[in-house]
């Protein structure tokens, strides 16, 4: 699946990006690099700016564990586009986690009416997609991208396709190279940029479908449950082949489809009413039945489930069932999980602007990083070379500063959105604050 965006070597919901090349190396630092167009592996990230969800919850309406598996799989996401190991999205499938977690907030809301629930969830959702996009094509179109001429999106559908970064309803248009790649960013910073905006799209999406999919889970749960699996056998094997980003489209919502329904079965205890025992026992089954899949399946990055829409649909599936039926609903962090806390409340309250930044901002990284070359002390060979060598590492520590001022110069767009009073920073230390005073 390519989503709209450049694969290269891979294709994926979260594929590996290339994030330029340093002024004094001709090889990327690291292998994870030689992947290609950064996707969107953090999604269901707008799932966290309105609540927590779940049967139990604080008298705040958060639940901390819910909370905590957001912020985990939001760094997932940013190591992942970072370093490119595949091996992650089999160690925390982060994609599968936040749909889950997205489903269950949205089952929760449509206790109201549902035009208005999903008015409100795009409301949230698009002026920080806004305030993002204005940056993107004000870049775009300063580098010379012209999308009438696009050879890809060229005329007026080409004008007509912009829409999309207003409104996520398809994959937006955009330069497959703009620049040199000897300029300030490498000259495919367009792709990795945009990729991300695929789950916007697929969120949308699910959005929109939610009452739909609500009232057949609670006529007939076990159907609903297991048909995206069923639909991803057929149009994710290629089975049923659908062709451009129509196909893309169908193929996420049946690969996340089952992930978005379990968030469904949680909020409604559907899965509390089932031994854990057997729903352990039969996540681990359908986890293999991927694995083994996937084994036969390996796409151009190996064991990148992104490549292998079944394999990712059914372990991600199986993933989530395991996490949410062991879901303890805390209201508080427990023990030496209480120090992140903050960071915690902040990723969760800024979910959508770290989702929305965090490509372009470990893009960033390389320029800044390449300024130290200049240095005096920098100009023999063996300095060079620990730098050449520890290069990822000092874009893996630069970007999370990078991403600080994001949320201060962006965060507030998702107050604002929300209809809440504008904050630069909300980590809940006010709240902590007067809660150890009570």
């Amino acid at each position: 699946m390519t989503h709209g965006y450049t694969t290269g070597t891979g294709a994926g919901q979260e594929p590996t990006p290339s994030y330029g090349i340093p002024q004094q190396r001709t090889t990327a630092p690291a292998a994870g690099v030689a992947g290609v167009a950064a996707g969107a592996d953090g999604g269901a990230a707008v799932a966290g700016t309105a609540g927590g969800s779940g049967p139990a919850k604080a008298a705040s309406g958060r639940d901390r564990y819910l909370d905590l598996l957001r912020s985990i799989a939001l760094v997932r996401v940013v190591v992942y586009h970072l370093f490119g190991w595949a091996w992650l999205t089999v160690l925390f499938p982060s994609m599968g986690v936040m749909f889950a977690l997205a489903g269950s907030l949205m089952a929760r809301s449509l206790k109201r009416p549902a035009l208005g629930v999903i008015r409100g969830r795009i409301r949230r959702l698009l002026p920080p997609l806004w305030a993002f996009s204005v940056v993107a094509l004000a870049m775009m179109f300063a580098g010379g991208w012209n999308p009438v001429k696009d050879p890809d999106n060229g005329g007026t559908w080409g004008l007509v396709k912009l829409i999309d970064y207003i409104i996520p309803i398809g994959a937006p248009p955009f330069p497959w190279h703009i620049g040199s790649k000897s300029g300030l960013l490498e000259d495919t910073w367009a792709v990795q940029a945009a990729g991300p905006l695929w789950y916007l799209r697929a969120y949308l999406w699910f959005v929109v479908a939610s009452p739909l999919l609500l009232w057949a889970f609670r006529r007939a749960p076990w159907p609903t449950l297991l048909a995206p699996l069923g639909l991803t056998a057929i149009v994710g094997t290629g089975l049923v082949p659908i062709p451009g980003e129509t196909g893309n489209a169908v193929t996420d919502f049946a690969v996340y489809g089952g992930c978005w329904v379990l968030g469904f079965a949680h909020h409604e205890g559907l899965l509390k009413r089932i031994p854990r025992y057997l729903a352990v026992s039969c996540s681990a089954l359908v986890m293999a039945f991927g694995l083994w899949w996937a084994s036969g399946h390996l796409g151009p990055d190996g064991w990148d489930l992104n490549d292998i829409p079944l394999a990712q649909a059914t372990w991600s599936f199986g993933f989530v069932v395991i996490l949410l039926q062991y879901s303890p609903s805390w209201p508080e962090l427990p023990g030496r999980l209480a120090r992140w806390d903050k960071l915690v409340t902040l990723s969760n309250n800024r979910a959508v602007t770290i989702y929305l930044w965090h490509n372009l901002l470990i893009m960033a990284t390389v320029p800044i990083i390449d300024q130290a070359y200049n240095l005096p002390f920098m100009q023999s060979e063996r300095a060079t070379g620990a730098l050449d060598s520890t290069y990822m590492l000092w874009m893996f520590f630069l970007v999370w500063p990078l991403i600080g001022l994001a949320i201060l110069a962006f965060g507030w767009i998702e107050d604002f959105a929300a209809k809440r009073r504008p904050r630069l920073w909300p980590n809940g230390a006010k709240r902590s604050a007067n809660r150890r005073r009570t």
